[in-house]
């Protein structure tokens, strides 16, 4: 749940679907009334049916969509990090245990992804030092 109304965010790709928790009902139940889409990419926090988010609950959406979108940026770098050592193991790999049929069936493919990220890297880096 989040942390301030009782809201719950399902998350999915581009965001998350807000619910509003209900634990006041005849039944003691929990209940989880959709009140909200919010897209993580441009911000938008559409209302569903006949549930509005109320003032505090934008509030607490809006803090879940900086925390989310903190969340991912730091999940990228690791991806990236990861890579990097995914191809620190490849290459021990390809040097110490791949067959040549193993390499044969991934070469090409790897070779032509390493030369577009190369190519993207160095005129980034290159825009960089310029700026610079």
């Amino acid at each position: 749940m989040g942390n301030g109304t009782g809201l719950f965010f399902r998350v999915r790709e581009n965001g998350a679907v807000v619910f509003r928790v209900d634990t006041e009902n005849r039944q003691r139940r929990l209940e989880l009334q959709q009140i909200a889409v919010v897209n993580i990419r441009n911000g938008n926090v559409k209302p569903q049916g006949d549930h509005f988010p109320t003032a505090a609950e934008h509030n607490e959406i809006d803090a879940w969509i900086v925390n989310r979108r903190k969340l991912l940026a730091t999940r990228k770098i690791d991806d990236i990090k990861r890579t990097i050592d995914h191809l620190n193991e490849t290459a021990q790999w390809v040097q110490s245990d791949a067959t040549d049929e193993q390499i044969d069936a991934f070469t090409d493919e790897l070779l032509m992804a390493m030369h577009d990220l190369r190519s993207v890297l160095v005129r980034k880096k290159s825009n960089i030092l310029l700026k610079g």
